[in-house]
């Protein structure tokens, strides 16, 4: 393993072909620092070099992030391909703008509060334990939603993004490879971004849901670039206007139904009956169906009264009119033999 030293920057070539300067005067002018794909595990004491402005570590064997506070004018840094498992030790970096971290071992993005001309955060491809995702420190994205315009954070098994919501300054956001799956979580987020651009979303489950691209563009006014494919201006504007025409017409649909302009067409014939002459049949409207009147069975009544009685015999039950008529006959020939 190697440790970063000021020795090792002297035995560097970009210093030996400088003669004419010391080597502390070399140090303290020192602006960009290349130590890429050095093995390098450690960084040691770098003081002398306070002016370095660019520090490239990336593609190394680092574990932690130390020894940096030197460098109060740090603009760039990339620790990109390290071992990295926390972010750490970076509060003294009050001009650092773009912070390169990709490919570490980083579970949690945090330690960055102080960070406040950080413009540019790229996190992606994590190694993370199986089943476990990204997740995201509210006070550290609270504190970077004033300066933060680009975010990467690609291949990170991330579900879900309501907390950067207030990342309302983004104008790059790049999330491909991800398990985003719900749309209106994403027009909710999306809509706080008026300054949005550039956005890729590949390899999402969402990428499949009806109308995915349409519904973005409407959206995110600003977009002209979506999973790598240019947003034409005149798309555009017609998406809108659509989708203000479709909300219009669903408005004043609501409206006149508020209003009992509008009464549901099923409502007649539950009310009234299908018997009803002002209950009417819907065919159209429900499919082909045949009227109501022809759809239900009729029921056939007998001329004459036919019961049962409780042994379920059939017994013809005779009219009162009948029955009354017998009796006046009955009566008339009683009479008629007494008065013989």
């Amino acid at each position: 393993m190697v440790h970063l030293t000021v020795d090792l920057i002297a035995k560097s070539s970009n210093h030996k072909n400088r003669r004419n300067c010391s080597l502390p005067q070399y140090l303290r002018k020192l602006t960009h620092l290349n130590f890429s794909n050095k093995n390098i595990d450690d960084v040691d004491d770098l003081s002398i070099c306070r002016n370095l402005t660019v520090l490239y570590l990336y593609d190394n064997q680092i574990t932690h992030i130390c020894n940096l506070g030197f460098a109060s004018n740090l603009t760039h840094l990339y620790l990109q391909n390290n071992n990295i498992t926390h972010i750490e030790n970076l509060s003294s970096l009050q001009r650092l703008s773009k912070l390169f971290l990709g490919g570490n071992s980083i579970t949690v993005v945090e330690g960055l509060e102080q960070l406040s001309e950080l413009k540019e955060l790229h996190i992606e491809g994590q190694r993370l334990p199986r089943g476990e995702k990204l997740i995201f420190d509210p006070r550290t994205i609270f504190a970077l939603s004033g300066s933060l315009c680009v975010l990467n954070i690609n291949n990170n098994n991330i579900d879900e993004v309501h907390d950067l919501a207030v990342l309302n300054n983004l104008t790059h956001f790049y999330a491909a490879d991800n398990q985003l799956q719900y749309m209106q979580e994403l027009e909710t987020v999306f809509s706080q971004w008026p300054q949005l651009h550039r956005m890729d979303l590949r390899g999402n489950p969402v990428c499949h849901k009806p109308k995915y691209r349409d519904r973005l563009i409407t959206v995110c006014r600003k977009l002209e670039d979506l999973d790598g494919k240019e947003i034409n201006e005149l798309s555009r504007q017609f998406l809108i206007n659509w989708k203000a025409s479709k909300e219009a017409k669903n408005k004043a649909r609501n409206e006149r139904f508020i209003a009992g302009e509008i009464t549901y067409p099923f409502s007649a014939d539950f009310l009234l009956g299908p018997q009803h002459p002002f209950a009417q049949n819907y065919a159209g409207f429900l499919g082909k169906r045949k009227p109501l009147e022809f759809g239900r069975p009729i029921m056939k009544m007998r001329s004459d009264s036919v019961r049962t009685d409780c042994r379920g015999a059939r017994r013809v039950m005779i009219p009162a009119s009948a029955h009354l008529a017998t009796e006046m006959q009955e009566s008339s020939k009683i009479q008629s033999q007494m008065a013989l």
